[in-house]
């Protein structure tokens, strides 16, 4: 792991978004931001350009892995398709919430076992409630989706900032995962429903996911070191 100085204390509450379609590249930010980051977000992108080996290069850093591809199919493939996720150690693994409690229930349950299949601890299927990305969902929309990943068996949901105290008020048990994370005054992309890493905070969020602020700033290390410094 590279050594840019003191680790982040907030290191294991904050995930890396490495949303670019080369490993080497991935690999690079990876060593560089390791003192800030403790997990590495694959998306779709990065999964897309290089599958499973892009889980374990970034193992191999030390990161543990959220793997977001958002599974949304019909339970028996979601099912298969977990269990061959959940065998390469990820940590994390999004399901979409609009797919239902059987959906959801079935890749929990293949998740789980072929983490176990592989001698790997249980890791936690995370139900993606509505993208940061839509300002338009209906309101009842995330309190819906939260039941689902409440009965479906999920571990923690994705959501907006926003919505985090009104998910922990329904179900406190659940690990928040808040993407759409930026720094004050930062352009928010397409992150409609963005908030600042102190906001998330403040509202309960337990992993921030943080990506271009920092992968595409002129200097990403010094860039992860400035978003970090004096948060509580």
């Amino acid at each position: 792991m590279t050594d840019n100085g003191k680790n982040s204390p907030l290191r294991d509450r904050m995930a890396l978004a490495l949303d670019v379609d080369d490993l080497v590249a991935a690999v690079r930010l990876g060593k560089d931001l390791a003192p800030w980051f403790g997990v590495a977000k694959v998306g779709l992108e990065l999964y897309s350009a290089a599958g499973p080996d892009s889980i374990g290069m970034l193992q191999d850093l030390g990161y543990e892995i959220f793997l977001d591809i958002k599974l949304h199919d019909i339970p028996t493939t979601v099912n298969k398709s977990a269990r061959v996720l959940g065998s390469f150690g990820c940590k994390y693994l999004t399901l979409h919430a609009h797919g239902g409690v059987d959906m959801l229930r079935a890749g929990v349950d293949g998740l789980n076992e072929g983490a176990s299949g592989a001698g790997l601890e249980q890791p936690m299927a995370l139900a993606v409630t509505v993208l940061t990305s839509d300002a338009d969902a209906p309101s009842h929309i995330v309190p819906n989706r939260i039941r689902v990943a409440v009965e479906g068996g999920c571990a923690g949901i994705v959501c907006a900032a926003g919505d985090v105290r009104d998910a922990k008020t329904l179900a406190p048990r659940l690990k928040a995962v808040v993407p759409g994370i930026r720094p004050e005054g930062a352009d928010r992309n397409d992150q409609a429903r963005a908030a600042t890493p102190q906001e998330a905070l403040d509202a309960g969020a337990d992993l921030l996911v943080i990506g271009r602020p920092v992968t595409q700033a002129p200097d990403p290390a010094e860039a992860a070191a400035a978003l970090v410094e004096g948060l509580v």
